[in-house]
């Protein structure tokens, strides 16, 4: 991994953190162009009522607007956490290129147990389960037990 690309990473945690102390879920997520230059940024937002406002989601429906279909095949998301169903289709449906992500479904659904916190409502599927062509890279050791604990602390009391 690139040095570069762990600072966009490192960003995702800040922008989950961000999230988090408004009272959300922690997730962020960085878009990036294909010469490296960050095109927008999100995180989460479903504290406002709408269990939509994923930041992944966000990013793909800006792109659609503001990327051509070229500058989005070599795009890249860099986000905090892999990718739900819903995102991972809208990421595939924009025609984004790859996707980096710090920690897994997988492993968000084991810490979601091991603090007491409620389940997703949704499978927790991976990225490749629900958009086969999209090219995943992830888990990004390093950096998992920063967004560990940013869930620690957003279920502690669950």
């Amino acid at each position: 991994m690139q040095h570069q690309e762990l600072e966009h990473l490192e960003r995702c945690i800040a922008l989950a953190r961000e999230a988090l102390e408004s009272g959300d879920d922690p997730f962020g997520s960085v878009l990036v162009s294909g010469d490296g230059q960050v095109l927008c940024e999100a995180r989460n937002r479903v504290v406002s009522g709408d269990a939509t406002q994923h930041p992944e989601l966000a990013l793909a429906q800006w792109a659609a607007v503001h990327l051509s279909i070229e500058a989005r095949a070599q795009a890249t998301v860099y986000t905090s956490g892999e990718h739900c169903p819903m995102c991972a289709a809208a990421h595939a449906w924009a025609r984004l290129g790859r996707i980096v992500f710090i920690s897994s479904s997988r492993q968000l659904g084991e810490w979601l147990v091991e603090f007491g916190a409620k389940a997703s409502p949704v499978s927790m599927l991976s990225i490749p389960e629900v958009a086969p062509d999209v090219v995943v890279e992830g888990p990004v050791t390093v950096l998992v037990d920063a967004v560990r604990e940013l869930h620690q602390l957003r279920h502690a009391g669950a």
